[in-house]
């Protein structure tokens, strides 16, 4: 693959290592790379392997941009607010490299379309943020013998992986099951944190691409910015570590207390019948709240252990957040903090 004038001239930092020279970049240029998720790790990664100069990239998303991706996905602007994220990106990068082609998946990754969407391509990152696509990515790729690198991000801690490379282990054969975990939505996530993460799967997938230095196949790398210390696990293919050697910052393990869930339709049946017997706590961000709100009071998760006592153990308490993630934590949280009441409870 010949490469034009400039084109040589924009690679040429690149082009003079060693061990990647005209064969590695022409490696690159030949890719096709699928990036699932154009969000806080999907963004370096685009940008990053946009400007190595990777001839196809592939961009699966279906979200909108949002004003609290703003602090951590530095591809988009104020302006972008409300637009599509996978065109987008791919409008954005263009003006990055002309020289690299970008296929727009404005859709979510599925069981039902993933081996459509993935067969075309060499090498598969997963910037998703939540398990489901991630065992979907990692089973599609695994039938169509394809490696994929993951990572994942929560608070000021990340992981790095590649799965699924020269018949290695794939992402089952270090969580075999899905857990319920944390999303950066309830528990939060420092700004710089996916961009040193993507950074890193993007490093990865230049060496996977070019067959060069020590893929992190078989291995976990686990950075905490707080401390910037770093740890490596080793797995082995259907040879999954046990969780309590992995502290993962997305695989936190709920406990169970004397909570039950709830569905909205359930709750208002039952409310209907006997209101003052029912109390409805909305545990989301008070702008959340403020701006979609469906009734009851609000106090955010962060703050119910100093306003507990507003929980009315007299009444059958409800706990609501969209995910149901931070609702059940509520509910798990004052069951312990006053084991009197009856907690519920439920998302959207």
């Amino acid at each position: 693959m010949n490469f034009e004038p400039l084109e040589r001239k924009r690679y040429s930092r690149q082009i003079i290592l060693p061990e990647i020279g005209l064969e590695g970049q022409n490696n690159l240029k030949s890719s096709r790379i699928l990036v699932v998720g154009a969000g806080g790790l999907g963004c370096p990664v685009l940008q990053y392997l946009t400007a190595a100069g990777v001839g196809t990239i592939g961009i699966v998303d279906d979200d909108r941009v949002e004003l609290t991706n703003l602090h951590r996905q530095i591809l988009y602007g104020t302006e972008d607010i409300g637009k599509s994220k996978a065109k987008t990106a791919g409008q954005k990068l263009s003006a990055l490299n002309e020289h690299t082609v970008f296929e727009i998946f404005e859709k979510r990754l599925t069981s039902e379309n993933a081996i459509e969407i993935l067969k075309n391509y060499d090498l598969v990152i997963d910037g998703s943020d939540n398990f489901e696509t991630r065992y979907v990515v990692n089973d599609a790729c695994l039938a169509l013998n394809l490696p994929f690198i993951m990572g994942s991000i929560l608070r000021f801690e990340g992981q790095v992986s590649v799965f699924n490379y020269q018949n290695g282990p794939t992402y089952r054969c270090l969580f075999p099951d899905a857990e319920a975990g944390e999303s950066c939505a309830d528990a939060g996530v420092i700004g710089i944190l996916p961009g040193v993460i993507g950074s890193l799967m993007a490093n990865e997938a230049i060496k996977v691409i070019c067959g060069i230095g020590e893929v992190l196949s078989g291995k976990l790398l686990i950075l905490n910015t707080l401390n910037m210390q770093t740890r490596l696990f080793k797995f082995n293919r259907n040879l999954p570590l046990p969780s309590s050697e992995i502290p993962s910052p997305v695989m936190v393990k709920e406990k169970t207390g004397h909570t039950k869930e709830m569905t909205w339709d359930d709750f208002e049946a039952i409310r209907e019948h006997s209101p003052e017997e029912w109390h409805l706590i909305d545990v989301r961000e008070v702008y959340e709240f403020e701006s979609d709100d469906i009734g009851g009071i609000n106090i955010p998760l962060a703050d119910l252990t100093e306003q507990i006592d507003q929980v009315l153990t007299t009444q059958k308490t409800v706990f609501y957040c969209r995910s149901g993630i931070r609702s059940k934590k509520a509910a798990e949280l004052a069951a312990k903090l006053k084991p009197t009441g009856n907690y519920f409870w439920m998302k959207e």
